[in-house]
């Protein structure tokens, strides 16, 4: 199939708005409204409730991902093949927010809860495919744009802005989920993706649609020997993802029962979120013009999850004001490359082109599965050895992401 590709003029500034226009608001959500309501409706249950929340958001997101992928990978029209799913999936989940602002029981929220996972993804995978889209010789910059800045924006600069509404998370639901609204369509009419209704095929023929057969449905996933630097860096993603969210999904508690913040809670967020979008933007800047000229891609991604690691270490060890600054740092150096340059190594090993954000898309479920995953893992060792305990399970995941990632064969340096 001929690839479409779009200048970086106009998908730069897309793919730094799209991002942190989805995953901003919905790591504010998750991460300070969603536990603040949950601690309102039903306080003594609480750390179950958010374990139980993201269990059903994970089985939810899997699902949802995998089927946004795969219809847009086969959706012709005169907007391309993103932008008719992304846009509705931001609709859909500004409306399901609003739902969970008004929520008074566990049920009504968590109904709409779910329903804005699965909106969420139909934005995830999509977007993410845009990459795909960018000029062979920019597909770092590309990247890092993605992942460097506009998720860097998206996992901490929201972050900065969603602790003013502690107080009032209520309104903080309908607020942020206007504004996934409002970014996913200003970045949609920026990269403007392009007619592919008279898309052609490599014979030359107009693509058109197929039933499917049982053997498709066999191939959705191929073998360990065709798709093994795809499914390692599937891992990876994994692993890295559940060490960083074992700590940022529990950030809020961490401050309030671990680390005894008190009155300092709210300031102590908002410094973590603003070093780390420092440095994370810093990254986007420069690690995706980097690595496309220098022609390195594995090695900063697999040894970034040592940053994420010591960080997690500081924390626990020391408790105090020093080691808040130094997770802040070494997670936003690590995150900073990570999220710059691990889209990008994927794009490299997806097993079939023809799959872009089947893949891509799945891939990125480590964006929001491991938000999901984290939480649980979490609960069960808190439940066993108390709070300090998720600090050795980040240190651990993240390592051993980061050594799946340097497995990779097929990817040299």
């Amino acid at each position: 199939m001929n690839r479409e590709v779009i200048s970086l003029k106009r998908l730069i500034p897309g793919l730094i708005i799209g991002p942190a226009s989805w995953l901003g608001p919905y790591i504010v959500m998750s991460g300070l409204f969603l536990p603040a309501l949950l601690q309102q409706l039903d306080a003594p249950n609480k750390i179950n409730l958010v374990a139980f929340f993201s269990t059903c958001g994970m089985i939810v997101a899997a699902i949802s991902n995998m089927i946004a992928g795969a219809l847009s990978d086969k959706t012709k029209s005169r907007f391309g093949k993103r932008t008719p799913w992304l846009v509705s999936g931001a609709f859909v989940f500004m409306i399901s927010m609003i739902g969970a602002s008004m929520s008074h029981t566990i049920p009504m929220l968590l109904i709409s809860w779910m329903v804005g996972q699965a909106a969420l993804n139909f934005i995830v995978a999509p977007m993410v495919a845009w990459i795909d889209l960018a000029p062979e010789d920019g597909r770092g910059t590309a990247s890092s744009a993605y992942g460097g800045l506009g998720m860097a924006l998206g996992n901490n600069g929201f972050n900065v802005i969603g602790a003013m509404f502690l107080s009032q998370f209520r309104m903080g639901f309908v607020i942020f989920g206007i504004l996934t609204f409002i970014g996913v369509i200003v970045a949609a009419l920026i990269v403007h993706e392009p007619s592919n209704i008279d898309q052609y095929s490599k014979k030359g023929h107009t693509i058109k649609s197929k039933k499917w057969t049982v053997q498709d449905i066999k191939s959705i996933f191929p073998r360990w020997a065709i798709g093994r630097d795809y499914y390692l860096a599937l891992i990876g993603k994994m692993f890295q993802g559940v060490g960083n969210f074992a700590v940022t999904g529990y950030m809020l508690y961490i401050m309030t029962d671990f680390l005894h913040r008190g009155s300092a809670t709210q300031s102590s967020i908002q410094l973590i979120n603003m070093i780390m979008l420092v440095f994370g933007i810093f990254m986007g800047f420069v690690a995706g013009p980097i690595s496309d000229k220098f022609k390195i891609l594995k090695w900063p991604v697999g040894f970034s999850t040592i940053f994420l690691s010591i960080g997690a270490l500081a924390l626990l060890l020391l408790k105090n004001d020093t080691g808040i600054i130094i997770y802040a740092l070494m997670a936003g150096i690590g995150m900073g490359v990570w999220n710059s340059l691990d889209n990008l190594l994927n794009l490299q090993v997806i097993p079939d082109p023809e799959r872009v954000a089947f893949f891509l898309g799945v891939y990125n479920l480590g964006n929001t599965v491991t938000q999901a995953i984290a939480p649980v893992i979490a609960a069960i060792v808190i439940s066993w050895f108390g709070f300090s305990s998720i600090f050795i399970v980040s240190f651990l995941f993240a390592l051993i992401g980061g050594i799946s990632m340097l497995s990779i064969k097929s990817v040299k340096r």
